[in-house]
């Protein structure tokens, strides 16, 4: 760690901000040293974001002090960004139509003489950027090509061009790769090197404990502690997030499997399979790989986003009929889309809307909907999953990413499936919904209905698994059950490397390491 001052780069005291009467920040403070990393923790709209879009000048609090560099702060970007800090953005804030190069040129574009863009200055200087953050794109790529780690990374390059004092980065890991998450971890170890004061939020507790100097937990609005990572554990700030002490995320008993619910059969398109695979009642069955491996593109198959070539779906017997969701809806299947904002929910529409947007045959009557029954179905469903809502009418874009997800839960479980895919069901959202989420699993499980799951999250995929299987360019190649199922097992055939040699048996076995039961 670089040498600090006594003095902090960035004070924040009795920090106050409301929106629509809601108070989101409650005389919260808060010091930023240089060389310093400090992890904010706390659970999706615990008020973390805010508190780092006032530093950034994008939000003015009500009430309290910002000093930057001793000096008070005025409430405007322009001005924040003069003072040294740099902030990215959880939410990408990109122009999808223009290059890499045109990206990270805005507002510091480099000119001929004569007033024209110097196009091979500002590509040499967008290659250089790109060359800190390790990316494997380069400059004249259009970043509507990219995918959103790819884009992630050029938000970073942005932020660090501008040489900050202060960095922000908001959930920065959320979409990145494994290499690139290396990338950046060695990165934000340079920058601390250097005596860059690095604000990080993060819902992963590994990162922290990895990265952090100083955490400090934020609740409802609230301070709760600050305190040095050396001298805490994961589980203490877990319990301080959501107030309240947390056992193993995934402890659950067995159920034994029934009859097979999902049969699939030479499943296939032009990038997928064939695949042949079983979920039977009862089980949960997690999908692992690496990303492109065509875990999504399997899920759409079998839901019917995406037309299948050849193969067959089944569903307790009954044929599903090919590229056809509302037919696999009616057969009985669920898929939670990877992205919720973009495939899963209606942002501007009510909450209430939006749990019954998939089941609206169960609160119309001759096609007239019922406020009476949706507003039934809402209040079950909120207080099922501990949805945190003003109201059952507010746009559900309003809610924090975690609560979102649970919306997007409860709309599939409405329409009572038999078999529920969930693809990356707990992405973006904190420890605590992460609890009530695999806590809704083990219920959709111990009620005998078949779960699919594709999770990037290895500690995840193997708690909530009863059985994995690994695809590795658009094929699976292992299955792993019992004592089998280890992060190493998945990875290995996800990368090529002695597939059969993890394949697991018939009959998997409970796992006996402790906060992997099941």
């Amino acid at each position: 760690m670089a040498a600090q001052s006594d003095a902090p780069v960035v004070s924040m005291t009795g920090i106050i901000k409301s929106f629509a009467g809601v108070r989101v920040l409650d005389e919260v403070g808060l010091e930023l040293r240089a060389g310093e990393v400090h992890a904010l923790a706390g659970e999706n709209g615990a008020g973390k974001s805010t508190l780092m879009k006032i530093l950034a000048g994008i939000h003015a609090p009500e009430a309290g002090t910002v000093l930057i560099g001793g000096q008070p702060a005025v409430h405007d970007v322009r001005s924040a960004r003069q003072a040294g800090v740099a902030i990215v953005h959880q939410e990408l804030m990109l122009a999808g139509n223009l290059t890499v190069a045109d990206n990270l040129a805005m507002g510091r574009e480099r000119r001929s003489r004569l007033g024209a863009l110097d196009r091979r200055r500002t590509t040499e200087a967008a290659q250089r950027m790109l060359d800190e953050v390790g990316a494997s794109f380069g400059p004249h790529t259009r970043v509507d090509s990219l995918s959103t780690g790819q884009q992630q990374l050029v938000e970073i390059a942005r932020a660090l061009a501008e040489n900050p004092k202060v960095l922000i980065l908001d959930e920065p890991t959320a979409a990145l790769s494994a290499p690139e998450v290396t990338n950046l971890f060695q990165l934000v170890r340079e920058l601390r090197r250097t005596g860059t004061a690095i604000a990080y939020i993060t819902h992963r507790m590994e990162e922290i404990t990895e990265l952090a100097d100083v955490v400090t937990v934020l609740r409802d609005g609230r301070q709760v502690e600050t305190v040095e990572v050396a001298r805490t554990t994961p589980e203490h700030i877990i319990s301080r997030m959501i107030g309240r002490p947390i056992g193993s995320l995934f402890a659950h008993e067995r159920q034994t499997p029934g009859e097979v619910v999902l049969r699939v059969r030479g499943l296939a398109d032009q990038q997928i399979g064939p695949v042949d695979l079983d979920v039977r009642g009862g089980e949960v069955v997690g999908i692992g790989g690496l990303v492109g491996s065509g875990r999504s593109e399997l899920a759409r198959l079998i839901f019917g986003a995406d037309r299948r070539t050849a193969g067959t779906v089944e569903v307790a017997g009954r044929p599903v009929p090919p590229s056809s969701p509302q037919a696999a809806m009616r057969a009985g299947l669920a898929l939670l889309p990877e992205d919720r904002k973009a495939l899963g929910l209606v942002l501007d529409h009510s909450i209430d809307s939006n749990i019954v947007l998939a089941s609206l045959d169960r609160v119309s009557s001759t096609g007239v909907t019922s406020r009476r029954r949706v507003r039934s179905a809402c209040t079950e469903e909120s207080e099922r999953l501990r949805i945190k809502m003003g109201s059952a009418a507010q746009p559900v874009r309003q809610l924090s990413g975690g609560n979102q997800q649970k919306v997007l839960l409860a709309k599939w479980l409405r329409t009572e499936p038999q078999v529920l895919i969930l693809d990356e069901p707990t992405r973006g959202v904190d420890i605590g919904a992460k609890a009530d989420i695999y806590r809704m699993i083990n219920e959709c499980s111990a009620r005998g209905m078949a779960v699919l799951v594709i999770s990037s999250e290895l500690p995840e995929l193997l708690g909530i698994s009863d059985r994995v299987v690994v695809m590795r360019e658009g094929a699976l190649v292992a299955e792993l059950t019992g004592t089998n199922l280890s992060e190493e097992a998945v990875m290995r055939p996800a990368f090529g490397l002695d597939a059969d040699e993890v394949s697991g048996g018939a009959q998997p076995e409970a796992p006996h390491e402790e906060g992997v039961q099941r």
